[in-house]
């Protein structure tokens, strides 16, 4: 099954010819989640061939333009396509409001619902579930109310051995088989021992969106041990003044923070238009954390099982 992050937008406040603001996409299964939506989503949707109406679920982390100013324009061309499927959209409060007026000034009437999710983003908690994956929000610090996103696999069947499962067992007694259980007769004894009959299931994957933040610790034990993070690295540490005046943090802390929580790799994004070269930024956090890569326009990222 596709657990797999596509970058569409990695600028900061201004965009530029070759970086769109902040917008990123994760396939989890046959559900594309979209996360944050700059302006000019849409064009690199068009531009990386991704069905619009495939999106799911859309997850904003705040309500700075730069990583919201595409939605409208997104959900207005899903109508215009004649979407019908319900659109689950989560984010911080007041995005809805600023939807709904925009919508009722534009005389739109949607042929599709939306489903809005408020969350607060003060807290870690659960704000999503499916067959696939289970969303928490995460508490961030910026200027605004802003909260990242911790995406996780649901833990998956166990493998059934088919040359070791007898004969008699029932559709139902397979079911549970799959989902590590044992079978057992009548009077109580075990019947068939999960352990003989099955292999460990594939392992379930994880990835934790930190959008923009200072430097915040008190998130490590949520993110630890995640396949993938990404964390915003505004700037150099050179500019750390600069980064806690903003709310913002650098590469040198995006990577300190992954080596603390134990990840698997990091991407940095969210940069500024004032690097045109981003390889001092990849270089300050591979120093400190080898497994680094930038999470540029068009890169693709697949966490294997």
């Amino acid at each position: 099954m596709d657990f797999e992050l596509k970058i569409l937008g990695s600028a900061s406040a201004l965009p530029s010819p070759d970086r769109f603001n902040t917008a990123q996409l994760l396939t989890v299964g046959n559900q594309i989640n979209l996360i944050d939506c700059g302006e000019g989503t849409q064009m690199q949707l068009m531009r990386y061939k991704v069905k619009h109406q495939r999106i799911c679920n859309i997850f904003i982390s705040h309500l700075h333009g730069d990583h919201y100013f595409g939605l409208a324009g997104l959900l207005s061309t899903m109508h215009l396509q004649q979407r019908t499927a319900p659109l689950h959209l989560f984010g911080p409060r007041g995005l809805a409001e600023i939807l709904t007026l925009q919508f009722k000034y534009g005389g739109t009437q949607l042929t599709y619902p939306i489903h809005f999710n408020e969350v607060d983003t003060t807290a870690f908690s659960k704000i999503f579930e499916d067959k696939f994956m289970t969303v928490h929000s995460l508490p961030m610090q910026h200027r605004v109310p802003c909260c990242g996103y911790l995406f996780r696999e649901k833990q998956k069947p166990r493998h059934l051995l088919k040359s070791k499962l007898p004969d008699f067992l029932t559709p139902p007694q397979l079911v549970r088989l799959k989902w590590g259980e044992d079978i057992f007769d009548e009077n109580g004894e075990v019947l068939v021992r999960n352990a003989d009959v099955t292999t460990d299931p594939k392992r379930s994957r994880s990835y934790a969106y930190c959008a923009d933040t200072r430097y915040k610790e008190d998130i490590l034990p949520y993110i630890s041990g995640v396949d993938l993070l990404y964390h915003e690295s505004t700037f150099l540490q050179e500019m750390a003044a600069r980064a806690e005046y903003t709310f913002h943090s650098t590469a040198a802390q995006a990577a300190t923070l992954a080596a603390k929580a134990q990840v698997k790799r990091l991407l940095l994004g969210h940069f500024s238009t004032r690097y045109k070269d981003l390889t001092p930024l990849l270089e300050e956090a591979q120093a400190i954390f080898p497994n680094t890569n930038l999470a540029t326009e068009g890169k693709t990222v697949s966490v294997l099982e």
